[in-house]
């Protein structure tokens, strides 16, 4: 009997662990992408600088990242579903706490680390466990999954700005912390994989004579999902670091635009209300884009990374394009037009990583991938604060924004390069292999 681990379902009661997936991804990043609409409160109400407030989700968003290792290793170490749990307290903590609001460093140590722990600990097992429970459909599944950051995202925005009017932006973050409980409840649906794995090998052990049973027992100590070590060594490989380099300029660019969106309609003259459905427009076209990517991806007619080039590269030109809006309209499309290339990037790029590292490394590339992604997250939000200081314009942040994300996109290439150069050196020397294996036998059967 074949365990289950080296031929994933593909179906079945993943799709139960893709719904989980798809709600923690709403609890976790799609907070973090409308975390923008108390930008302003926040900012007015301690009197700082753009810069200074957006130290808020700087913090958050490199907790987030910094924290993925150590979720990553606990995945390993004990389940997918315990630490999601683990996730959902600590998010719900960070802002239940926030709530006081005693000071900007209080802002920092609870909705920055905490909030930012709880989305390691509960975001980075989530997607985990969907690649672990897919192969053939896994770019579709991944999609669906990180899509809810998108559906969540497209009802928050008038949600939080409905909250924020009804009991101010410290009650919001109240609010916003009892309903990340949730987050708790999505993880108990995350099934562990590995359980029924330990079954299918007793069954085996049982049903096959003791040498043949101990032979598979060594086969499945092997497996990705019985694998208990943390595989540091990936920061060794050239395409791992190619890879990680792209991930801290996309980093870079990534939280800019939502975290700027809202101040910059501000600064355009336009209501309120009119911004906050900016953020359910981006949202919507958002989970159009991952969908669509998705779906396209699984049909495996382009190769991945060559796809992540090109939504790159078209994300890029959005970002550049945006500025030149200068009313609701225009601004409105320009931020379809952003919102509808980020989804189509967001769907591939843990697909890319997969085909990187392998999937016996997946949960070490994942979590390795994101602590050396947050240092981008880390510096690109106040850089691009600093900028909008010195510049008096909301504008200067997403030109910064597009030329990091053109710049990441040739990283890209050069991956997309060496691994080609790599295949065809597998290739050579698989030819040569076989040569050498043929002319022993030529030799006997002419001496016969």
């Amino acid at each position: 009997m074949q365990a289950k681990h080296s031929n994933p379902p593909d179906g079945g009661y993943g799709w139960v662990v893709v719904v989980s997936a798809f709600m923690v991804m709403g609890l976790t990043a799609a907070v973090l992408k409308t975390f923008g609409l108390f930008f302003v409160e926040i900012q007015q109400h301690f009197d700082e600088l753009a810069s200074t407030t957006s130290w808020i989700t700087s913090v958050t968003i490199a907790i987030f990242h910094l924290g993925a290792p150590a979720a990553s290793s606990l995945c390993v170490r004990y389940t997918h579903r315990a630490v999601v749990i683990t996730g959902g307290l600590l998010a719900f903590s960070g802002m239940a706490l926030g709530f006081l609001g005693l000071n900007m460093v209080w802002m920092y140590a609870t909705t920055g680390f905490l909030q930012g722990l709880g989305i390691a600990f509960s975001w980075t097992p989530a997607i985990s466990i969907v690649s672990h429970y897919f192969s053939k459909k896994r770019a579709l599944a991944n999609a669906i999954a990180s899509a809810g950051e998108c559906a969540f995202a497209f009802t928050f925005g008038p949600f939080f700005q409905w909250l924020i009017s009804q009991y101010g932006w410290k009650g919001a973050l109240l609010i916003i912390g009892g309903i990340q409980l949730n987050i708790c409840v999505c993880g108990v649906l995350m099934r562990p994989l590995a359980s029924s794995c330990i079954l299918e090998a007793s069954h085996s052990e049982t049903e096959t004579p003791p040498g043949n049973g101990a032979t598979r027992m060594d086969k499945e100590d092997k497996s990705p999902i019985t694998h208990k070590t943390f595989n540091w060594m990936l920061v060794r490989r050239p395409e791992f670091i190619l890879y990680a380099i792209f991930g801290i300029l996309a980093a870079m660019s990534f939280f800019v635009p939502p975290l700027f969106l809202v101040p910059l309609s501000y600064s355009l003259g336009i209501d309120e209300s009119w911004t906050a459905s900016l953020l359910s427009i981006l949202a919507m076209v958002d989970f159009a884009g991952r969908l669509l990517c998705g779906w396209y991806a699984n049909l495996h007619i382009t190769k991945t990374v060559h796809l992540l080039t090109m939504t790159i590269t078209l994300i890029s030109t959005s970002l550049m394009l945006l500025p030149l809006a200068n009313n609701y309209l225009s601004l409105a499309i320009f931020t379809g037009f952003y919102g509808f290339f980020f989804g189509t990037t967001v769907a591939v790029h843990i697909t890319v990583l997969a085909d990187v590292v392998g999937m016996p490394d997946f949960d070490s590339g994942l979590g390795l991938f994101m602590l050396i992604r947050s240092t981008g997250g880390f510096m690109g939000p106040p850089l691009a604060g600093l900028i909008v200081d010195v510049a008096g314009d909301y504008r200067a942040g997403f030109y910064v924004a597009g030329a990091t994300l053109v710049l990441s996109a040739g990283f890209l290439v050069t991956l997309d390069q060496f691994q080609q150069r790599k295949e065809r050196g597998n290739q050579t020397n698989t030819k040569q292999e076989k040569s050498t294996l043929s002319y022993p036998s030529l030799h006997l059967l002419k001496l016969q």
